[in-house]
């Protein structure tokens, strides 16, 4: 049974950082141990939620891989459809794609061209803003298909990387900071 909801101080310090994942000067956030405790995932869940309501929003897009955890668990919260944004290739049905710059290359995202009506109200949630150019991509092919993004929902943000820079226009809640 969860008792009380959790702190943002409570759901960073379930972060583990992981030193040199997956190279050397990297250092990894373990959101695992957050997963694995019911209240401090179910806080996670609340607090990427808010200040929204069941039936404020029509869908929760989630980002490949890990936003779809979150997105998914938001979505049932939030009494609303859930739609992945997948990286290439990895949608059955005619997609939109979106090409963006990696540190060193690039990458691409898709999703389905059915997967939001026009005026839809959606938030994006993932669990990392980095630099922002997955965040920037998602953005973009939500706009194609004519939705409207409320708000973009992320459980870690790496400030020091300026990720925000590349979602100007948009409201931004991160739950944990670095």
């Amino acid at each position: 049974m969860i008792t009380s909801m959790p702190t943002a101080a409570e759901i960073e310090k379930a972060i583990r950082n992981v030193p040199d994942f997956p190279k050397p000067g990297i250092q990894f956030k373990d959101i695992t141990p957050v997963l694995a405790d019911a209240r401090l995932f179910n806080g996670t869940i609340a607090e990427l939620c808010k200040p929204f309501t069941a039936g404020s929003v029509d869908a929760v897009v989630g980002i490949d891989a890990r936003g779809f955890i979150f997105a998914a668990a938001a979505a049932v919260q939030l009494k609303a459809g859930f739609v992945p944004i997948r990286k290439k290739g990895k949608l059955p049905y005619s997609t939109h794609e979106e090409d963006y710059a990696l540190e060193y290359g690039s990458a691409t995202v898709a999703v389905h061209t059915d997967a939001l009506k026009p005026g839809s109200r959606v938030i994006l949630i993932d669990d990392l803003l980095a630099t922002g150019g997955t965040a920037a991509a998602a953005a973009s092919l939500v706009r194609k298909l004519g939705a409207e993004i409320l708000e973009f929902s992320f459980l870690i943000e790496l400030s020091f990387l300026n990720g925000r820079e590349k979602l100007q226009g948009f409201p931004i809640r991160s739950v944990v900071r670095y």
